[in-house]
């Protein structure tokens, strides 16, 4: 057993059986767990991955055992994290049906309060080859408090922002890991960022500290620290343990780091908002004409074209954060390129580009309850796209 403590303070990895390095954390000193335990399910099957047939089996780790052999494993483990919560701290569990009903029953007989049991379905599930079951497209993820009488942490507010604005259900839609979270190598049970970035920001504050005793390649460490919480991960493996620490080294570029919080932060589908400074008499005009125009370029101001793009259904113009009204797009998702005469030729007076990227919208406001803080963010005066769920109360 060692301990690899890398130079990041926040990010705490030891290596070794969770079962032993669990007994030198000091108890109730822990704001959340989030375990992905072994499901018991490396059995000779077969799946897809990138088109291709490949065994299901993750290693010796994951075999299968008989029922007694995963309660007492899942009832050990689960009995070493309880003292290590805080009292209003909570857990999250993985799993499917292989060990999702063992770790039920462990967690009830242990005096954990189970709070919900989240279905993450995965919007790109591999097919079922077989042909002999409906396919394999959800996880289940039970989670539980500490204390049955101890009320625990719960952003709810943030979570309705997450869902456009209406409380969240216990189904998740999420997408599997994708290409740009396995640049510096994958594990084969890897979990999402996006799923990572959900359950930190359901239970946690910034400044916490999360545990997770099975941490693989620390993608719960990632998602952590990537929105300012403290890490501590357990694995038995020096393999996986030393690629989460490339993670962690590839986060250090802020670039990657804000493209990584980025992505994990984007829900499938929900609409965006582009949002457009302007000076006064510009913004007159455009609401006048219905006609939102941005430098084409990578000028200050310009309109940087990222994911959420095709899904941009209002624009949010304002004057130094003052002054903010909302319009609906006549068609979600679509814009012209303009010559600067051509928006001369509206009444416009563009400068410093020869191409305007422009937007039409209905100029009649629609009401919202909730502004971002535009004044107290970076770039205040460079175009941005944003998700809808940043804006409280439309619909």
């Amino acid at each position: 057993m060692q301990n690899r403590n890398s130079i990041y303070p926040d990010f705490r990895i030891l290596q070794g059986d969770c079962m032993e390095r669990l007994k030198e954390i000091e108890d109730n000193s822990i704001d959340a767990i989030f375990a992905d335990p072994p499901y018991f399910l490396s059995n000779g099957g077969i799946s897809v991955q990138s088109g291709k047939q490949v065994c299901v089996d993750k290693g010796e780790w994951d075999k299968g055992g008989t029922p007694e052999y995963i309660y007492e494993f899942n009832r050990k483990w689960l009995e070493l994290c309880r003292p290590k919560l805080k009292d209003n701290g909570t857990i999250w569990i993985s799993g499917t049906h292989h060990n999702i009903h063992m770790v039920m029953r462990c967690l009830q007989e242990l005096g954990y309060k189970v709070l919900n049991t989240i279905t993450w379905q995965k919007t790109d599930p591999p097919p079922n080859l077989s042909c002999k079951y409906f396919n394999f497209s959800t996880e289940l993820i039970i989670w539980a408090r500490k204390n049955q009488k101890v009320t625990h942490k719960f952003n709810y507010e943030t979570m309705k922002q997450l869902n456009g604005g209406t409380q969240m259900t216990d189904v998740w839609r999420i997408p599997s890991v994708s290409k740009w979270e396995k640049t510096c190598g994958k594990h084969p049970t890897q979990k999402p960022l996006r799923l990572l970035y959900r359950i930190i920001l359901a239970c946690t504050h910034e400044g916490d500290t999360i545990l997770d005793p099975f941490a693989g390649s620390c993608t719960t460490g990632i998602a952590a620290n990537l929105l300012n919480r403290k890490f501590i991960g357990i694995d038995q493996s020096e393999e996986y343990l030393q690629l989460g620490i490339r993670r962690r080294q590839e986060i250090e570029d802020e670039a990657t780091a804000d493209k990584f919080r980025r992505k994990m932060s984007e829900i499938n589908k929900e609409d965006t908002v582009l949002v457009n400074h302007a000076d006064k008499q510009t913004r007159l005009l455009m609401i006048e004409k219905g006609i939102c125009y941005l430098r084409a370029g990578e000028s200050k101001g310009s309109l940087q074209v990222t994911p959420g793009f095709e899904r941009m259904k209002y624009v949010l113009l304002h004057t130094n954060g003052d002054e903010c009204q909302f319009f609906r797009l006549d068609k979600v998702g679509t814009f012209q390129i303009w010559s600067k005469e051509t928006l001369e030729e509206h009444g416009f007076t563009p400068e410093h580009a020869k191409y305007y990227i422009v937007v039409r919208f209905n100029n009649i406001p629609e009401p919202f309850k909730h502004l971002p803080q535009i004044k107290q963010r970076l770039n205040t005066y460079r175009a941005k796209i944003v998700p809808l769920s940043e804006f409280i109360g439309i619909k």
